[in-house]
């Protein structure tokens, strides 16, 4: 039997093969991956908006009516709109973060990009972004899609993540292994 974690995974990679399919058939990939990039966006900065595509107490028709606002509003485009609101009246809402995750992640496939995944304590300034991505670019070649999360967390440093590999040189990594040094004997006290 499934767990519920891979069947959402499975629902969540179908839902997102068809809109690749369609977009592709479109010649829409790119202003898709806009669109559901800006949704991405807009989905981590509200709590709200998470809690809403998430209700059990919402009817289909309000779920479907709110984020049909929200996507006007943010201009997207009637391919990106058409499959919110199949995913609305669907009643998969719940796996939307899954599916824009999936398609941009099999674009990025597509275009032989590779994902990185930084974390860093906090925003960074535009400057701190163009040195971090031109660092990790010339470490691992031009095709690299950098995303960047706040974690307040980590107190400084960031941790990086390529793939299966992770270089983690937060300053809360470092305090740690410095407690269990201490804590350990004949450790450095």
């Amino acid at each position: 039997m499934a767990s519920d974690g891979t069947a959402a995974s499975g629902l969540a990679a179908r839902y997102a093969a068809a809109l690749f399919d369609l977009a592709t058939e479109g010649k829409k990939l790119d202003q898709t991956e806009k669109d559901l990039t800006r949704l991405k966006e807009v989905l981590a900065q509200s709590p709200e908006l998470r809690r809403f595509i998430r209700s059990p107490v919402l009817t289909r028709e309000q779920q479907t009516q709110g984020l049909t606002c929200l996507l006007e509003q943010v201009n997207a485009d009637d391919l990106t709109q058409k499959f919110v609101r199949l995913v609305a009246q669907k009643r998969r809402l719940f796996a939307l973060g899954d599916m824009v995750d999936v398609f941009l992640a099999d674009l990025a496939h597509k275009r032989g990009e590779i994902d990185a995944g930084v974390t860093v304590a906090r925003p960074l300034s535009d400057q701190q972004t163009e040195v971090m991505t031109a660092t990790i670019r010339k470490a691992l070649g031009d095709k690299v899609a950098i995303q960047v999360d706040v974690d307040p967390d980590l107190l400084g440093g960031m941790v990086v993540r390529v793939g299966s590999r992770m270089i983690d040189n937060s300053l809360r990594t470092k305090i740690n292994k410095l407690q269990l040094a201490m804590k350990a004997p004949g450790g450095p006290l």
